[in-house]
Order: structure tokens, then C-alpha cells, then sequence
């Protein structure tokens, strides 16, 4: 009896979130083809999502960007439509899925590119999404999935990530960053690691100072995590293609 309520808000709640705002203009026009020239396996896209959701979670980060998906190229095959199902995302409704990259045709998009693994890494990263495809989430925790109800809850700024990861249900799981975090840390690839500076003896009396990173728990990374990590490199194709802004033709006013 409670089960089926619970589960009934919840599929409310997702609704809700899930609906799309009804203004969305994006920087350029970027194509799934254009996308798809400059993207490599194991590449993460980075999108500016245009729910109700989306707005949320780019307050909390206080980031652009509001979704994170990992290219697998073509280590899945085509829908129906014939289209290739190269992006691995989680979403709270539909759980871990392959999508087409024209699904996120013409959004504000940024490719994150790990720098310095080989491509057995590469492998075993997309390896670990692949076999969580299908996963999904349990949605009846109804506390989890409230803190998504507040645009601009009133919070202080160092607390907002934990706001994402506040509780310990199902839904904060689902968060699409969590799950790619959790693949790079199977390959204990850095993302944006605690650093800790310890003193340690050399000789008779000096000291030298050696960084000593920590792990973060996976559910306390955002999309926008990816973005400014020291270890990914930025591809942006406008400029990877060969820009000249010379090129552009400005209009007269």
C-alpha cells in the first residue's frame, strides 16, 4: 500500500522534473555531425540539459552544465531509426541507456577528453558502463528526489554539492556523473582527487612536501567536475575543425 504511493509520488516528482523549459537558445549551432567527427571513445560530452531539473542541478554546481554522457563509439550498434547508440547516460526515469548523439542536437555541448590513458583503459571505462546499461533505480525514495523540487534552495555555497548527494537512495545514484565517475575510478583515472599536502623526512632534518591524493566518493561529482579537472583536455570543434574569425560575416547593425 505505502510502496505503491511512494512510487506513484515519485513518478509525479520525475514528471515534473523532467519537463522541458520553454525558452532554451544554445551558443552555436552544433550538429550530432560535427560532434561526431571530433569525438573519440571514452571521450565524456558534457550538456546543457533544458528541464526543470537541469536548471537546478546548474544552480547547485553553479556550472553550465547540467548532464554528462560517455561516448562508446560504435561498441553497441543502431536503433532502429538506424541511428548509432554511442552515448551511455542516466537519467532518474529511465535509469542507465544508450542514446543516439541526436538526442543532444544543437544543445550547448563541451567534449572532455582523459588525457594519458591507453586504449585498454579506454576499454574497461566503456566496458564498465556497458554492463551497467539496463540498471535502473529504485525512484520510492521520496526525500531524495524533493531536494530536485527547490530551484534555488537557500543554502550556502560550500554545501551545494552536497546537496546532490544528500541521502543515500536509489535517485542519487542516478545522477548521470555518478555513474561515469564510477567508471574512471575502476580504472583509478583522477577526476578532481582531495589533495593532501604531508611533510615528509628527508635525511637528517629536512623535510619535503609530497601530495597525497584521496579518492572522492563517487556521488559527490557533478558534470561539471569534468570540465575544469586538470587531467581532461577540452575539445572544442569550431576550433578543432579551423576557425578564422575573420571568416565571419557580422551583420550590418
Amino acid at each position: 500500500m505505502f510502496n505503491w504511493l511512494k512510487t506513484k509520488i515519485s513518478n509525479v516528482i520525475i514528471g515534473y522534473l523532467e519537463k522541458t523549459v520553454w525558452i532554451y537558445r544554445p551558443f552555436t549551432l552544433t550538429t550530432a555531425e560535427v560532434l561526431v567527427s571530433h569525438l573519440e571513445p571514452g571521450d565524456i560530452l558534457l550538456v546543457e540539459g533544458n528541464q526543470r531539473v537541469s536548471s537546478i542541478i546548474k544552480y547547485l554546481t553553479q556550472s553550465t552544465w547540467s548532464h554528462a554522457c560517455l561516448y562508446v563509439g560504435d561498441a553497441i550498434g543502431t536503433n532502429e531509426k538506424g541511428e548509432m547508440l554511442s552515448l551511455i547516460e542516466a537519467t532518474a526515469k529511465g535509469g542507465v541507456n544508450a542514446v543516439p548523439l541526436s538526442k543532444y542536437d544543437h544543445f550547448n555541448s563541451r567534449i572532455c577528453r582523459p588525457s594519458g590513458l591507453n586504449e585498454m583503459e579506454k576499454k574497461e571505462v566503456i566496458q564498465y558502463v556497458l554492463s551497467k546499461i539496463g540498471l535502473q533505480y529504485d525512484m520510492k525514495n521520496i526525500i531524495d528526489l524533493m531536494r530536485y523540487l527547490f530551484p534555488y534552495p537557500p543554502v550556502p555555497v560550500f554545501f551545494r554539492r552536497r546537496m546532490l548527494a544528500l541521502g543515500s537512495g536509489d535517485p542519487t545514484r542516478a545522477i548521470c556523473s555518478t555513474l561515469i565517475a564510477q567508471a574512471f575510478q575502476s580504472v583509478k583515472y583522477p577526476i578532481l582527487p582531495r589533495i593532501e599536502l604531508r611533510k615528509i623526512k628527508s635525511g637528517d632534518a629536512t623535510f619535503q612536501e609530497k601530495e597525497i591524493y584521496h579518492i572522492r566518493h563517487y556521488s559527490l561529482f557533478t558534470p561539471r567536475d569534468f570540465d575544469v579537472s586538470p587531467y581532461f583536455k577540452i575539445i572544442k570543434p569550431t576550433i578543432e575543425k579551423g576557425f578564422n574569425y575573420k571568416e565571419i560575416t557580422w551583420a550590418d547593425d
